[in-house]
């Protein structure tokens, strides 16, 4: 049996797309951590360019250099230390030099990488559609982490996933072509529309373009027919955790709550289950 045809079995398959998973979530930590400060320094740049200033030199920083370390101490996290969800229980979640809290999404990013590359696996099989549905469900997820900590959603995660879900489509791994195309357009459109209809009305932003860009990203992976349920799944959970926020957090009404994460949610909950909840309420709407 060669190696291909074993790893395609299905008692096989999930598990070993769980510990690639894993993996990933490891490396997603990274690019949540990273990726904000890297468009910072290239805002400065931008910016010293157009002033006609010079920056002072810095050392190398991208997601590769330098290498990860402890924020507190700096002590440099070795390979033993960096192994995905055992390390972070092996250290007790702490640093092993200065016994610093290593936060806990750390390992809950990776874990849930994790699940969704398995889930992907066992739900897909062997098939181009199980690698396209990890990928997605990990964009989504390194897109929520960075918009809850900067309410940012980087141009480059969204657009390479909205061009990722059109190539994907090209052979209709999840819907044909012309429907992810139409998705796409459909999904900047609506929010684009709402955008500026709210801010007519109010003089308001309610939201950023990297929203449009999310939801046109997840129409060409999912196609126009996923974007109302996810439209809709997005903002009953996003109704429900602001209104919560403010009466028990006493979080501001004027302070910004991001909108990325619910659409990430949605989008994951669209793809997975979407076509199973539209079968459930759909005689309920339609009546």
């Amino acid at each position: 049996m060669s190696f291909g045809a074993w790893l395609a079995r299905p008692e096989i398959l999930p598990w070993a797309a769980l510990l690639f998973g894993l993996c990933v979530g490891s490396f997603l930590n990274v690019v949540v951590h990273r990726l904000p400060k890297m468009m910072e320094r290239e805002w400065q740049a931008q910016c010293a360019d157009l002033a006609g200033t010079e920056l002072p030199p810095s050392a190398r920083y991208n997601l590769i250099l330098p290498r990860s370390a402890c924020p507190a101490c700096w002590h440099r996290i070795t390979a033993l230390e960096n192994v995905p969800l055992l390390s972070y229980l092996w250290l007790r979640g702490k640093c092993s030099a200065c016994s610093a809290p290593i936060g806990l999404r750390y390992p809950v990013v990776e874990l849930v990488a994790g699940i969704a590359a398995a889930y992907s696996a066992a739900r897909f099989g062997f098939t181009p559609a199980a690698l396209g549905a990890a990928i997605f469900a990990w964009s989504l997820l390194a897109l929520a982490a960075i918009d809850y900590d900067t309410q940012l959603l980087p141009d480059d995660i969204t657009l390479p996933l909205l061009w990722a879900g059109l190539l994907f489509n090209l052979g209709g791994a999840f819907v044909p072509l012309k429907s992810a195309v139409l998705g796409a357009v459909a999904g900047y459109l609506v929010l684009w529309s709402i955008y500026w209809l709210f801010k007519f009305a109010t003089g308001k932003e309610g939201m950023g373009y990297g929203d449009f860009k999310l939801l046109a990203a997840i129409g060409a992976w999912l196609g126009w027919q996923a974007l109302p349920l996810t439209i809709l799944l997005s903002s009953v959970v996003g109704a429900v955790v602001g209104i919560s926020l403010m009466a028990f957090a006493k979080h501001g009404r004027d302070k910004p709550i991001p909108f990325g994460p619910y659409l990430a949610a949605a989008g994951v909950i669209a793809l997975f289950w979407g076509e199973a909840i539209s079968r459930s309420y759909l005689p309920i709407s339609v009546l």
